[in-house]
């Protein structure tokens, strides 16, 4: 039990020397890419093998006395690295080498050649180029970044509190409650314009000023990792990788507010993040960080952890607290607002994962540190979960105002396969795409709103010309028609009546009047949804008809899909000049569709056939054209 600002110090001291003390250290990271991909069985064979060959092996902080040396290796679950492309990943410290796609077979060379004989194994370590980078600070993924929110994922053992302490862990706490009043706290965090990381970008302070002035003895703090964008994981990453940042930031909310009880809404898809949520909270309730009086001050503050069912609409904060109360998620009608009458009609402010890891960052070093990174009126960096047709794909972060040209181009390595870049959708469902004449905009809330965009919660899908845009704004629509609650006629009728056109139009039956009828009903969820996730909806359908109206027209009234990405709209031939005769496709067709005499140019019947492909793949001449 932690019960002094001093006891806190000397704990810190204490843990630092510890870790200057460890030799070598092997962090497996232990993000939910690299566990699914075997990480854990690498773990435990590390583990075999250190003890096989008779060495000393640590699985957390050993407290020796400061004039004992140890041999040791210290054996480590970090969080996510963010070069999720490239798992499993394994580092070497205190050298800082990266072994990428590393495999349980190669355990043992990595302990004889680089824990024993301090070298690295060239195969294993990422290539670009025909240049090795054997440090994972080198590899031009990372070294492009500013990584302050993700600075311990894949740097400290997530499940140990003594390391987050060694790190500076808890020193904004009491920072805040000792050096600090709750003024001080919130003029703070309003100088540092910290703006929700959530997707809408207002200012943290102005939120936090107005659930302090709200009379009640009664007020609530929520963590909202509702994360349900499709392709997004940068939530998920920090609580899974840094679960104690995220506590600290919420128990200095909390202060500043004058809040007693706290809660963070997780959806129940996320159950490693719920385990290390839970492991963190536990932690912290017995070093007496958590709970009553802290520090031995009289601020109490109480964490609980509430599991959402994965419904896409508790992303927005009223129908969050709806599920928390135990209703059915759906969204309130505003004002009142949240920090004036939120839950259980308390005084509540919500922010999302990554707000709360940015808090203690702006208490520790202050608010004008904070604001020397990113550019006016967007300080700080963001995380973004880049996917697609990109060849890095990952968890980044870049100081806001970075350029899409440097994120999916330098970061990202370009596009994969080195096709042509065609667009990328930011902010998920409820973002919008962006094209070739944007990837020099800078990736900040005011320049993407510009261009009807937004960065939502971060994810960015880039794709190439391979990509249709009208059934990519199909597959997005699809999705937010599916969650929508259905409170309010906008939204639960608007976005199915958008789809069905979307629909209709990527199955060849689009018609006239279809492209202007999209237009005219997107502008109505949009000004008539109740919340933000009508609002949004029809984001994906609207900027992908500005930048690619001429696609649409294609489908409607040609009838082709240039990306040869809609079934209905594709037509599989055979170019008698190329075909040999094999009889390959015939005999791989799964309708019988694909007739001829072997040695002679075989056709098909375009009626029985289905359009799987299977004739492309398997022909060895190109004979197969796609039109």
């Amino acid at each position: 039990m932690i019960r002094t600002r001093e006891e806190l110090n000397a704990l810190r001291d204490k843990y630092q020397a510890c870790l200057a003390r460890e030799k070598k250290q092997v962090l497996i990271c232990g993000g939910t890419g690299c566990v699914a991909c075997g990480s854990m069985g690498i773990y435990d064979r590390f583990i075999e093998v250190l003890t096989e060959k008779g060495l000393e092996v640590d699985v957390k902080l050993v407290e020796e006395p400061a004039d004992h040396e140890r041999c040791a290796v210290s054996m480590k679950i970090s969080g996510c690295h963010g070069f999720c492309e490239c798992g499993p990943l394994v580092r070497i410290e205190p050298m800082g080498w990266l072994y990428i796609k590393t495999k349980v077979e190669d355990v043992e060379e990595i302990v004889e050649k680089s824990l024993v004989g301090d070298e690295y194994i060239d195969r294993l370590v990422y290539h670009q180029d025909g240049v090795a980078y054997p440090c994972e600070e080198e590899i031009p993924f990372y070294s492009q970044q500013q990584r302050q929110v993700l600075e311990n994922c894949g740097r400290i053992n997530v499940g140990s509190l003594e390391e987050y302490i060694a790190h500076d862990g808890y020193q904004a706490v009491a920072k805040a409650l000792f050096d600090m009043t709750r003024e001080d706290v919130i003029d703070e965090m309003t100088k540092s314009n910290l703006r929700g990381r959530g997707g809408g970008g207002f200012p943290t302070g102005i939120k936090w000023r107005a659930a302090y002035g709200r009379k009640s003895e009664i007020k609530y703090m929520i963590c909202n990792g509702d994360e349900g964008d499709p392709g997004a994981f940068m939530d998920r990453s920090i609580m899974e990788g840094d679960p104690h940042r995220v506590l600290e930031g919420m128990i200095i909310g909390a202060y500043a507010i004058g809040a007693s009880e706290g809660y963070i809404y997780v959806r129940a898809e996320y159950p490693l993040a719920i385990r290390r949520l839970e492991t963190a909270i536990k932690q912290a309730k017995n070093a007496g960080l958590i709970g009553e009086n802290i520090l031995g001050t009289k601020f109490s503050f109480n964490l609980h952890i509430n599991k959402g069912a994965g419904a896409f609409v508790c992303g927005e904060e009223t129908a969050l607290i709806e599920s928390v109360e135990g209703h059915r998620g759906m969204p309130r009608i505003k004002p009142p607002r949240a920090d004036e009458k939120g839950l259980f009609d308390k005084p509540s402010i919500i922010n999302n994962v990554e707000t709360y890891a940015n808090v203690a960052m702006i208490i520790n070093k202050g608010a004008d540190w904070y604001l020397s990174t990113g550019c006016p009126g967007n300080p700080g960096t963001k995380a973004f979960a880049l996917t697609g047709n990109v060849k890095n794909t990952g968890l980044i972060e870049v100081p806001l105002g970075t350029t899409l040209r440097k994120v999916i181009f330098e970061i990202g390595g370009g596009i994969r396969n080195d096709r042509d870049f065609k667009a990328v959708q930011i902010g998920g469902p409820s973002g919008g795409c962006l094209t070739e004449e944007h990837l020099d905009l800078p990736l900040d809330f005011d320049s993407l709103k510009k261009v009807g965009a937004m960065i939502g919660s971060g994810g960015m899908i880039v794709m190439d010309e391979s990509t249709c845009m009208v059934d990519m704004a199909r597959f997005f629509l699809s999705f937010t028609q599916r969650e929508s609650c259905g409170k309010c006629v906008h939204c639960r009728l608007g976005t199915k009546r958008m789809l069905e056109i979307l629909t209709r139009i990527t199955e060849g039956k689009g018609k006239d009047g279809d492209i202007e009828l999209l237009k005219e009903l997107g502008e109505e969820v949009k000004e008539g949804a109740l919340c933000g996730l009508g609002n949004t909806a029809p984001n994906p359908a609207l900027s992908s008809l500005r930048f690619f109206e001429n696609e649409y027209k294609d489908h409607i009234y040609n009838k082709k899909c240039t990306a040869h990405s809609c079934k209905a709209l594709i037509t599989y031939d055979i170019d008698p000049e190329k075909c040999k005769g094999c009889s390959l496709c015939s005999k791989k067709c799964p309708t019988n569709a694909i007739t001829g005499v072997v040695k002679s140019p075989f056709e098909i019947d375009q009626e029985q056939c289905i359009k799987c492909g299977t004739c492309k793949s398997v022909c060895r001449f190109g004979a197969v054209t796609l039109d």
